[in-house]
């Protein structure tokens, strides 16, 4: 059993402000408005020796209703049915509210250790309002600041009581490839998280920007292992009206910055819009992985040609770089979203792959001499030998007498021969010519 603790209670109470101390990240969005965070977040701590995984929930309400509450109360249950331990946040400044009982309620039912967190306890005065907290008969209460860490030092060396020390799966991530799952708002990015895993991990609406923290899934299932990350859906700038949107969108670029490969969503209705465009660039200038998904396809009228002929026009909309699996897929009826599993993973493989140097010029020196680079002012370039770089991403170092007359158009030429010959379809792949 992995080490899971849980970060539960009604909005606003400052579980988003615990889950980045404990995880010392800012991963989750912060404000002081109640409804934030919507999905459940994950993220990892450490104390004592022991790693753990932090679950950060939407505020647990059942008073104020509209589209997202019933969706939030869904996402904390299923968080205490995963949990080793519950943290069952409330505040001190206003005491026991009819929502803490509701999840008190809940909380005694799950039959899981809870440990209730009196937050805001900021100075000496506030320190025994807290008491009052005992009547909901679920054990100790802390007394804690989740905006200055007093008292997180305590409830963790209680915590941890519950864990395995031994615990292998929190090291195991970080070993994992990472999946970013990115695009437009609306386009079905958490429908698509929630069609490959097969449950409701994340908070699906007809409203863009549902999504706003870049929430990670572990998968592990039909001999896959990697981590998935949700996006919130990335606008143009001037679109961003509100601060909680404008850091949404600052984590999803982030989280394009830290993955491996992306899959980038389209809608299929709309086609590639120039926003989606600019997310395709973002993706290549991070020189990361990408497979093109042509999501709701089974909303398309469509005859024996239309895939074949939106294909063509798409990769004409995405050159130069247009080598890249392109997968038309449905999260309604799952159509071939194993297939972009697979895609996904062979891209990653073609990302990390290392030729050696010996087989590298033994092809690429007969393809150089059979089509050498044109002769600029009467001078002759003349290529020496090519060497792959160690960096994440296939680069390539060039040796050459004369590096600065290599003209463009012989720089894709040779990228195009590298991609047919080694594949890395799916990469963005860069030459650099260097002096010999």
């Amino acid at each position: 059993m992995s080490n899971i603790l849980a970060i539960v209670g009604r909005p606003n109470v400052g579980k988003s402000t615990l889950f980045n101390r404990l995880t010392e990240s800012r991963d989750a969005i912060v404000k002081e408005v109640s409804g934030v965070t919507r999905d459940r977040i994950y993220g990892k701590g450490e104390w004592n020796g022991y790693q753990f995984s932090v679950i950060d929930t939407g505020g647990y309400a059942t008073v104020k209703e509209d589209i997202f509450e019933g969706e939030i109360r869904k996402q904390v249950e299923l968080a205490i049915q995963e949990a080793t331990v519950i943290v069952f946040m409330v505040d001190v400044m206003t005491g026991i509210v009819e929502m803490d009982e509701v999840v008190a309620q809940l909380l005694r039912k799950s039959k899981k250790p809870v440990m209730i967190v009196a937050n805001k306890v900021d100075n000496t005065d506030r320190v025994g309002m807290s008491s009052e907290f005992y009547s909901f008969g679920l054990g100790e209460v802390y007394d804690m600041s989740a905006t200055n860490g007093s008292g997180t030092g305590e409830l963790l060396d209680d915590a941890v009581k519950y864990f395995d020390k031994n615990d292998e799966s929190i090291r195991e991530e970080d070993y994992l490839p990472r999946f970013a799952i990115v695009g437009r708002p609306n386009v079905g990015k958490s429908s698509m998280v929630n069609a490959f895993t097969g449950q409701e991990r994340n908070i699906v609406t007809d409203i863009s920007g549902t999504t706003r923290d870049s929430i990670h899934t572990r998968y592990k299932a039909f001999g896959f292992d990697f981590l998935m990350i949700d996006t919130a859906g990335i606008r143009k700038k001037a679109k961003v009206t509100e601060d909680i949107e404008y850091y949404s969108v600052l984590r999803s670029v982030r989280t394009i910055e830290n993955a491996d490969v992306c899959l980038f969503l389209i809608d299929a209705g709309e086609g590639l819009q120039k926003q989606d465009l600019s997310i395709y660039y973002m993706i290549e200038k991070n020189s990361k992985g990408v497979v093109v998904l042509v999501n709701k396809w089974d909303l398309v009228e469509k005859d024996h040609n239309t895939m074949l002929e939106y294909e063509k026009n798409l990769r004409e909309q995405l050159a130069p770089f247009n080598d890249v699996p392109i997968i038309f897929t449905s999260t309604i009826t799952k159509q071939r979203i194993h297939k972009a599993l697979e895609t996904a993973m062979r891209v990653h493989e073609n990302r990390t792959r290392k030729i050696a140097t010996s087989k590298l010029n033994d092809v690429m020196l007969d393809i150089i001499n059979a089509t050498p680079p044109p002769a600029i002012k009467g001078k002759y370039i003349k290529i020496k030998y090519v060497q792959q770089l160690p960096t994440h991403s296939p680069a390539f170092a060039i040796f050459c007498n004369l590096p600065q007359y290599v003209p463009e158009s012989y720089k894709r030429f040779l990228e195009n021969r590298l991609r047919e010959q080694f594949d890395f379809e799916g990469v963005p792949v860069k030459i650099f010519f260097r002096k010999k």
